[in-house]
């Protein structure tokens, strides 16, 4: 499992070990580890180290030390390397000295977007992971000048002008191909906007002990294998769980096709399906069990997906709030759902929004909830207490009560591709059918979303994919997972 610290934590983390190591010798790991990325970098564009013209782009404080020790390192194996100073009187001394002993040079601001046009890298050194808002004034034609040049860019850390602990941007960042993290992730690295600033991320191990609980966890196959549901010899379709889905609408029947034919492929034993599509369903899926009762007639269930496609019948909502088992809620289901039914729900309940609905069950605009992805899912959790999946570019899932000290997880796989109609009730039938197979809420919606990220890939292979083609790419995605 992949797992990111808030800066706090890593801070205390570092102040622990330098007291136990020689002055400078957490830097220098740090700048070994940097040089020896940027040098496989610049290998691979150019051939060689040797003459590559390297530009760092230095500010005050150990950021900008790391950046100098690891120019010192490149310019020794024959680099051109230049020190661009943001704030002279504040770089760090001993980094500097390390470059211009090893024959690199420095200067200040004035010419440094003529050398980044013609540098082959750049070096984001500028602020590290205690920053906060956007670049400075002085910073930002640099960042500019970096992102329209030919040169690839190696950000220190983390790319400055992003939050480390929120992945929010508030204003000119500079983005970044590869950024050399150092010790563990930040959570600014794992979710967007942040993370689209960040590029391709190589952690370097500098030895770091962290004793907290982690901000957030990305789960790899593994993880994901370990909590897949697996029948056992005595196992019968209702011993695996039965899964409801009330979705669909005379207007919207596709939706309820959409959910059953993730549900199918979730683990659970069998689907019930109610509502207005029973006869598409039927046509597409003969194993589903349909009934046109009602959710509260419909029969014996260990889990209900309820809302895809509903249009605005509010009533099947309200009798699947009030069932004591699992229950997913998505699309109409969120606008329908009487939230105090919801909070005071007994049984586990996960709510699966995207950003545009996210920002209306919270009251606020959709690019607040896209700026600050980690602040609405917790946001929304503790509100209507319950586990929120929050789909788009970076899918998170909140458990309730998921304070700033509680773990998140962030799904870390998926395509754009995913970004079309449909594709969010296939999640939730899949979802959901984990439920009824015994997940809890938060193990349901991160290995679904794991499962449905990979599918996605699987069925687009680069090209436009549509939503029953990732449905019928998820028993694929789940062989590849469980078999490593």
């Amino acid at each position: 499992m992949r797992t990111a610290y808030c800066v706090e934590t890593v801070r205390a983390a570092e102040r622990e070990l330098m007291a136990r190591l020689p002055e400078g010798a957490l830097m220098q790991r740090a700048a070994a580890g940097l040089a020896a990325a940027c040098a496989e970098l610049l290998g691979r564009a150019h051939g060689r180290v040797y003459g590559s013209r390297v530009v760092l782009l230095v500010g005050s404080g150990d950021n900008g030390g790391d950046a100098l020790y690891a120019g010192a390192r490149l310019a020794r194996r024959g680099a051109g390397v230049t020190a661009v100073l943001l704030a002279p009187e504040r770089a760090h001394a001993a980094g500097l000295a390390a470059l211009r002993g090893a024959g690199g040079r420095a200067v200040g601001t004035g010419g440094g977007e003529a050398l980044i046009r013609r540098a082959d890298l750049v070096v984001d050194g500028i602020v590290g992971i205690g920053g906060q808002g956007g670049l400075r004034p002085d910073a930002v034609p640099l960042a500019e000048a970096a992102e329209r040049s030919r040169a690839a860019v190696v950000a220190v850390d983390l790319p400055s002008g992003v939050d480390a602990d929120t992945g929010e941007v508030r204003g000119t960042a500079l983005r970044a191909d590869l950024t050399v993290t150092f010790g563990t992730h930040k959570p600014g690295l794992l979710v967007d906007p942040a993370r689209e600033y960040a590029g391709s991320v190589r952690l370097v191990d500098i030895g770091l002990e962290l004793s907290a609980e982690p901000v957030l966890e990305a789960l790899q196959h593994a993880d994901v294998a370990r909590l897949l549901p697996v029948p056992g010899a005595e196992s019968d379709k209702y011993r695996r769980g039965v899964v409801g889905v009330a979705a669909g609408s005379a207007r919207y029947p596709g939706a309820a096709v959409l959910a059953v034919s993730g549900a199918l492929r979730g683990g659970a034993g069998a689907v019930r399906y109610v509502g207005p599509a029973a006869r598409d369903v039927i046509a597409r899926f003969p194993e589903t069990l349909v009934s046109d009762r009602g959710p509260k007639h419909a029969g014996r269930v260990q889990a209900w997906v309820v809302g895809p496609g509903a249009g605005d019948d509010a009533g099947p909502v309200a009798e699947v709030l009030a069932a004591d088992v699992p229950v997913l809620i998505d699309a109409d289901g969120l606008r329908l759902a009487d939230a105090s039914a919801v909070r005071a729900r007994r049984a586990p309940t996960l709510m699966t929004p995207h950003a545009g609905e996210a920002a209306a069950l919270l009251g606020v605009e959709r690019e607040e909830v896209e700026g600050g992805r980690l602040a609405a899912a917790r946001e929304l959790a503790g509100r209507y207490g319950a586990t929120v999946l929050l789909k788009g570019s970076t899918t998170l899932v909140a458990d309730p009560g998921a304070g700033a000290a509680t773990a998140v997880r962030v799904n870390p796989t998926g395509t754009s591709w995913l970004a079309t109609a449909g594709s969010g009730d296939v999640l939730s039938g899949l979802a959901g059918s984990l439920l009824a197979a015994g997940l809890p809420p938060l193990d349901a919606g991160s290995a679904a979303a794991y499962l449905h990220g990979l599918a996605g890939r699987f069925a687009a292979d680069g090209a436009p994919v549509g939503a029953h083609d990732v449905a019928e790419a998820l028993p694929a995605a789940w062989r590849d997972v469980v078999r490593g």
